[in-house]
């Protein structure tokens, strides 16, 4: 039986239901709302809603969007002949933010993962196949997680693809920056020398 008035509880409760938010945070979060102006608990209820209600996936490309179709595949500077497969709309921001690819995305809204129960056709692999067929595209780039999920689905989307005639890259996966070889395990390591390139 919770000690705080209804009010309270029922905000904490649904703080708690967010990923990553046990009930300590939820609570901090609840207080905080608690302790602050009344116009900005406003302003955070109307952003959760707008963003619930203004936002869509994009027709072209899955990703979430205000605009259908969004403003990466629109965007007439964007070479239309590559396609970056990604699982998350938060990949694309990823990508987008080492401003070193200018090709369009799709995102897949996950990965195969039969321990899970996900299919292919429980994400967007049929949309992919679509538009692969009626759009003028000569390279795909595989960007899924370097996981066994990732590394699945990866494989089948190649697999789907290669004879249709496209050119189906993977993203190279390796130690990172600043990282040292030591610290690396052994999957690692074998991904960043299968990814070697010449200098």
């Amino acid at each position: 039986m919770s000690n705080y008035a209804p009010p309270v509880a029922r905000l904490i409760e649904e703080f708690s239901k967010l990923p990553g938010i046990g009930r300590k945070t939820a609570q901090r979060l609840a207080f905080h709302i608690l302790n602050t102006r009344e116009d900005y608990a406003v302003n955070l209820a109307q952003a959760i809603v707008d963003a619930k209600r203004k936002t869509k996936y994009c027709s072209v490309c899955s990703n979430i969007t205000d605009i259908d179709p969004c403003s990466i595949c629109t965007n007439p500077k964007r070479d239309k002949r590559i396609i970056c497969i990604v699982e998350d709309p938060r990949d694309v921001v990823a990508m987008e933010r080492i401003k070193e690819y200018d090709g369009l995305y799709h995102v897949l809204h996950g990965a195969i993962s039969p321990m899970e129960g996900i299919g292919p056709e429980d994400i967007k692999i049929k949309e992919l196949i679509m538009r692969l067929q009626k759009d003028d595209v000569d390279e795909i780039i595989l960007a899924t997680n370097p996981n066994i999920e990732g590394e699945a689905t990866a494989m089948y989307i190649s697999k789907l693809v290669k004879p249709i005639g496209i050119k189906v890259t993977r993203i190279a996966h390796g130690v990172p920056v600043g990282g040292d070889l030591e610290y690396a395990d052994e999957v690692t390591l074998a991904k960043a020398l299968e990814g070697r390139r010449e200098l």
